[in-house]
């Protein structure tokens, strides 16, 4: 496991730079040298967190107020 660094500029100039070194581990975003922020995986974060990964369903279920949208789609009309 890695230990990346990124100063707030280099972070905010070269987010995909940063996301490419989450796969070796947590990377650090610096503020005047010290470290501000800790970003990494989604995974990494539920297995540190103690929680199973999320689900689109179980993301959509804890939307606040999402249980009172109604949402009837029209049907779409296909000829062959």
């Amino acid at each position: 496991m890695g230990n990346h660094a990124f100063s707030s500029r280099d972070f905010a100039r070269d987010v995909s730079a940063a996301k490419r070194a989450t796969a070796d581990g947590p990377v650090f975003i610096t503020d005047r040298g010290r470290p501000a922020f800790a970003f990494l995986k989604i995974e990494d974060y539920f297995r540190l967190a103690g929680q199973a990964e999320m689900s689109l369903l179980g993301t959509m279920d804890g939307i606040p107020g999402g249980g009172s949208m109604e949402f009837d789609p029209p049907r779409l009309k296909v000829t062959l």
